[in-house]
C-alpha cells in the first residue's frame, strides 16, 4: 500500500545488466520520515534496485521519482544534490586519505563552510570513535570503523533520503547494535532511510514497513512488525539461515 506522503517512488523498474534482465517491474514506495527495508535472498535485485535509485544504473523501462523530481536517467551527482546519498556495500571508503578527509569529500557539493564544520562536528558526536582516529588513514581503521565513516561521509551532504546497503556485514554483533542504534537517531532528526539489510530480524525491527524481492520482483510487502510477528511468513521467506539473505 502506497503511503501517503511517499519522498521516494519506483514505478514499475525494469533493469538489465547486459541480457541479465535484474529488476523486472519492481515498484515501491518510501514514505517520508520512515526507514524501509528491502528484504530478499542474494541475487534478489536488492542492491540493484539501491544502484537505480541513485543513479548508477539506467532504467529500461519504468520511472523512479524523488518527491516531485523523475530521477530516471539523472546522473547521480545530480542526485546527490537533490538529496540522496548511497551508502554501498563494502564501505567503500578513501583509504589513503585520512577519516577528516573522507567526512570533507562527503560535502563536495556544498559551499557553506561554517555548516560543513557542524556536520563534523554531527559525525563525531554520532561515531566518537571516529573522531579518535580524525587524523589516521582510512584504510588503518577496523571494518566497523569503516562502515561508521561511510555513513558518517553520507551524512555530509545533509541527505533527505540515505540508502544503505549492508551496513551490518561481516561485523561484530556490539558494532552492528552501534550501528543500529545510530541509524534510529539519524532518522528520529529527520532523514528517511532505505535499508538494505542481511540480518532480517534486525531490519524489520528498526523499519516501519519492508519489502521482500525474488528474482527481480516483489512478491511481499507488509508493515515490518506484522512480518517480524507472522510465524509462516519467517518460515517462508526468512527461515533459520540469516546468511541466505543477503
Amino acid at each position: 500500500m502506497e503511503p501517503s506522503d511517499p519522498i521516494l517512488r519506483v514505478d514499475d523498474a525494469h533493469v538489465y545488466y547486459g541480457n541479465i534482465h535484474a529488476l523486472k517491474g519492481v515498484s515501491l514506495a518510501v514514505a517520508r520520515g520512515n526507514i524501509v527495508a528491502l528484504l530478499g535472498a542474494n541475487g534478489s535485485g536488492k542492491t540493484t534496485t539501491l544502484r537505480t535509485i541513485s543513479g548508477l544504473l539506467p532504467c529500461a523501462r519504468g520511472d523512479v521519482w524523488f518527491e516531485d523530481q523523475r530521477l530516471t536517467r539523472k546522473p547521480p551527482e545530480k542526485i546527490v544534490g537533490l538529496g540522496i546519498s548511497h551508502v554501498p556495500e563494502g564501505r567503500q571508503v578513501f583509504g589513503e586519505l585520512t577519516v577528516l578527509e573522507n567526512l570533507r569529500i562527503g560535502a563536495f557539493l556544498r559551499s557553506d563552510r561554517s555548516g560543513v564544520r557542524e556536520d563534523v562536528d554531527r559525525a563525531f558526536s554520532l561515531f566518537p570513535r571516529l573522531r579518535e582516529r580524525i587524523h589516521q588513514a582510512a584504510q588503518t581503521l577496523s571494518g566497523g570503523e569503516q562502515q561508521m565513516l561511510s555513513i558518517a561521509r553520507a551524512l555530509m551532504g545533509r541527505p533527505k533520503l540515505l540508502l544503505l546497503d549492508e551496513p551490518s556485514l561481516g561485523l561484530a554483533p556490539i558494532i552492528v547494535q552501534q550501528i543500529v542504534d545510530t541509524l534510529q537517531t539519524i532518522n528520529k532528526a529527520g532523514t528517511t532511510i532505505l535499508l538494505v539489510e542481511q540480518n532480517s530480524e534486525i531490519a524489520l525491527s528498526i523499519s516501519n514497513y519492508a519489502y521482500v524481492l525474488e528474482t527481480g520482483r516483489v512478491t511481499l510487502e507488509g508493515v515490518s512488525t506484522a512480518l517480524l510477528d507472522n510465524e509462516e511468513i519467517k518460515r517462508s521467506y526468512f527461515g533459520s539461515n540469516e546468511d541466505k539473505y543477503i
